[in-house]
């Protein structure tokens, strides 16, 4: 298999377009690539018949681009997990972009990122431990706007002013930083989603259907655009523990609460 001059020039425009910023040479019939912003590096190459492959480093960046097939047919270059084959560039555009995206958050890039962010700031008063909590809210919201693709999970608003970095499991509850940074803890909501979303007065189910709490009236719903079926799409199953853990703690309680209290 040989690569053309005209493909191997697009393999690699396609490569930087997406982040891929440092070329690395080639791997056999592979071009390698690096980037300059994310850890992840991949190898592209083509068949004969036009069909595009990319191997990539992370196994778990390659585990969450379940639209696109598994190329296991051809031997991977030295360093690669996996492969992913598509069929045309723009097809590969988007694989890339999609792939740059989720190694700057999967699995723990949020939790390294805080802590080289934090390294030197004191935690002695109440006042410098807000400072850091502060920039751990940056830090998620930054990987959750790259993980959800600066898009609302549920509406796809992508008004990046107006999005908020919701935490499934409050930033109070975490019991780690590992917890408080992981992308999977978080949704990416318009405002009155956030909103809702924060008081437990809407939770997800495990479908990625939104649930409205029953103390919630049918005035209210209409008013919140919540009389309508609502669902998130993109879930992975990292984020299924932290919705139980909404739907039990949170949801759930709030409720009972509620209902109890207008008897």
């Amino acid at each position: 298999m040989t690569i053309t001059v005209s493909t191997q020039t697009r393999l690699e425009k396609t490569a930087v377009d997406t982040g891929f910023d440092v070329r690395r040479g080639t791997a056999g019939e592979w071009l390698a690539f690096a980037s300059s912003q994310a850890p992840l590096e991949i190898w592209l190459t083509a068949s004969a018949e036009g069909h595009l492959f990319a191997a990539l480093s992370q196994a778990h960046v390659a585990l969450a681009l379940d639209e696109h097939s598994v190329a296991t047919e051809m031997p991977l270059p030295a360093g690669a997990s996996a492969a992913r084959a598509v069929a045309d560039f723009p097809s590969l555009h988007r694989l890339l972009r999609r792939s740059f995206q989720l190694s700057r958050s999967l699995p723990n890039e949020l939790l390294q990122v805080f802590e080289k962010q934090t390294a030197a700031l004191p935690r002695a008063t109440e006042v410098e431990r807000l400072a850091v909590q502060r920039v751990g809210q940056d830090v998620f919201r930054a990987g959750l706007m790259e993980y959800w693709d600066g898009r609302c999970a549920v509406t796809g608003l992508a008004v990046a002013e107006l999005l908020r970095a919701s935490h499934i499991k409050s930033w109070s509850r975490c019991e780690t930083d590992a917890e408080r940074l992981d992308v999977f803890n978080g949704l990416l909501l318009a405002p009155n989603l956030d909103a809702v979303f924060d008081k437990g007065l809407v939770t997800v189910t495990e479908n990625g259907s939104l649930q409205v709490s029953p103390a919630l009236s049918s005035e209210s719903r209409r008013l919140l655009g919540l009389d309508q079926p609502l669902r998130v799409d993109g879930l992975a199953t990292g984020h299924g523990e932290y919705l139980a853990w909404h739907r039990t703690n949170l949801f759930q309680r709030v409720a009972a609460e509620l209902l109890d209290g207008g008897r």
